[in-house]
């Protein structure tokens, strides 16, 4: 992702290279030894401060990324999913997961109960399905994964800007004020990517729809091609279903709402790349979280961990 500061440092460089072709000179030659004109070899001179003045402040800009962390979730407390014993390692890869506010009415959200302290709508699944997910990705990539996922706060300064690659879940009950819908469209600009999960029908999507319009209020959500990248990074994945939950398998009923068809849509920015990918009228958290019970149809989990895989590599890769 390319930020202001690097910005500005290329612009120097391109500067840079510019008095170094005059000069007949290569940047690895001595300063001294460059046949410049005194205003030029002033400038040059200038040049050198500020490239190792923007290396200093751009070091101090770049965010620590927050320690690991866990919260209790609507479905699972702390520790009732144990820790890896490799939780804390450092990798070059994180499972990132979009904390939020929910709508009032919100089937997990509960009186009382902060979403920045858990138990809230982003919770669901949390933190099995992640753990889950992540031994998959471990075992089909060549990605150096850490083993535990981390709850993303968008109110943790420029925090997100460590994590290339962000899941949102029950996004029919979220509910993102303007700052934080500021924040994630920078993200999403500067070359991060949001995967959105497990709504339904045409009441979560209006909800739905409102955030996403502070976030991009003039780009359109449209269906994603069977030939989009997308679908062809790792597995080729033309043939796609609608993934029902765990429920679906207690209740018969493989949809929620009025969701009857599964949808893959997206967002793409200015030069064609995805930037929001939607799973609409499936539950692919409920695919990852239940990957191990034999209860659970295995061809949902196939899938469902099959997509996740493929939208990691793109957004790696894109």
């Amino acid at each position: 992702m390319l930020f202001s500061g690097q910005a500005q440092t290329m612009s120097f460089v391109k500067f840079a290279a510019s008095l170094f072709k005059e000069a007949g000179a290569t940047p690895a030659g001595p300063f001294r030894k460059l046949c410049l004109s005194p205003i030029k070899r002033r400038a040059a001179a200038a040049l050198i401060t500020g490239l190792t003045v923007l290396t200093a402040v751009h070091a101090v800009q770049r965010t620590t990324p927050q320690p690991f962390r866990e919260y209790p979730g609507d479905e699972y407390r702390v520790s009732q999913i144990p820790l890896p014993p490799d939780y804390n390692e450092k990798t070059e890869w994180v499972f990132a997961r979009l904390m939020y506010p929910s709508i009032p009415d919100a089937g997990f959200r509960h009186a009382g109960w902060d979403w920045r302290t858990g138990h809230s709508s982003w919770t669901n699944d949390y933190p099995r399905a992640d753990r889950h997910f992540l031994e998959a990705v471990r075992r089909l990539t060549r990605l150096q994964v850490r083993s535990v996922e981390q709850p993303i706060n968008l109110e943790d300064k420029d925090d997100v800007y460590n994590y290339p690659w962000l899941y949102a879940v029950f996004v029919g009950e979220w509910d993102l004020t303007d700052a934080q819908a500021k924040i994630i469209r920078e993200y999403l600009l500067r070359g991060g990517f949001l995967m959105c999960d497990d709504f339904w029908g045409t009441v979560d999507w209006a909800i739905f729809n409102q955030s996403m319009k502070r976030i991009f209020p003039d780009r359109a959500i449209v269906e994603i091609p069977d030939n989009d990248p997308i679908f062809h990074t790792v597995y080729d994945l033309d043939d796609r279903y609608q993934v029902p939950g765990e429920w679906a398998v207690r209740t018969g009923v493989p949809f929620r709402n009025d969701g009857y068809v599964a949808h893959w849509r997206g967002i793409y920015d200015d030069k064609g790349r995805l930037m929001v990918a939607l799973a609409f009228n499936s539950d692919l958290g409920d695919s990852w979280e239940w990957a191990d019970y034999p209860g659970y149809p295995e061809q949902y989990s196939a899938l469902g961990v099959r997509i996740g895989v493929n939208y990691i590599i793109y957004s790696m890769t894109h």
